[in-house]
């Protein structure tokens, strides 16, 4: 059973999130909340699997709940919902530590086994979406400084970072380095180890803003 706190100004949305959890029988929802302050709140007391975080609402935005929810409630996902698949808030709110985001027009079991998967421990990346957005707002060159943390990393470290920052699952990593998925699970927590990262999602955006990856290459 994975629990949720769900976070979204509309009350429409809200119990629509609620009626489609409930009645998979897998989930259950610990809370609601109308705006971002109410739900760093509610996240801290109820401590759920995961949140589900709209981008714009009053008092906090996604963004900063995302960066307080981070930092004060860390064994919570954050998944971020949003109306829009080009919006710069939500390469914000991944930047900032969510673990990933959805569009609210997704189906509805796309959105469950998103949740599952982001439960899970592991990032959500929509690899359409997340192309554009790293495109978009990653065109500009890549300011170098998170480069030194870089030389830390193996050869084939370096690789499996870039492979994942184009993303790729580790069964694809596994097929394209001809090594076993297990050989590359390895490979990934020592890069999130040896880097400080929380998730895939960081490692994008940390492959990206360092140059190790160029957008549309």
């Amino acid at each position: 059973m994975i629990s949720l706190v769900i976070a979204d100004d509309q009350e429409l949305i809200r119990s629509g999130l609620r009626t489609v959890l409930e009645a998979d029988g897998g989930f259950t929802v610990l809370g609601e909340a109308a705006d971002g302050r109410a739900a760093v709140e509610l996240v801290v007391k109820e401590q759920p699997d995961v949140a589900l975080v709209d981008i714009r609402m009053p008092e906090l935005d996604g963004i900063e709940a995302t960066r307080l929810l981070v930092a004060d409630a860390p064994a919570t996902r954050v998944l971020i919902l949003t109306t829009y698949d080009l919006d710069e808030y939500v390469f914000a709110a991944l930047n900032a530590g969510a673990s990933g985001f959805l569009l609210k027009s997704v189906p509805t079991a796309q959105l469950l086994q998103g949740i599952r998967v982001v439960a899970e421990g592991a990032a959500l990346l929509a690899p359409s979406v997340t192309k554009r957005l790293v495109e978009r707002y990653l065109a500009t060159p890549p300011s170098g400084q998170s480069a030194p943390a870089l030389r830390g990393l193996t050869e084939r470290e370096r690789e499996v970072l870039v492979l994942v920052a184009r993303g790729r699952s580790n069964a694809e990593i596994a097929a394209e380095l001809f090594v076993s998925a297990a050989t590359v699970k390895t490979h990934v927590n020592h890069v999130f180890g040896k880097l400080g990262l929380r998730d895939r999602v960081q490692a994008v955006v940390l492959a990206y803003e360092s140059g190790l990856v160029l957008p549309g290459a």
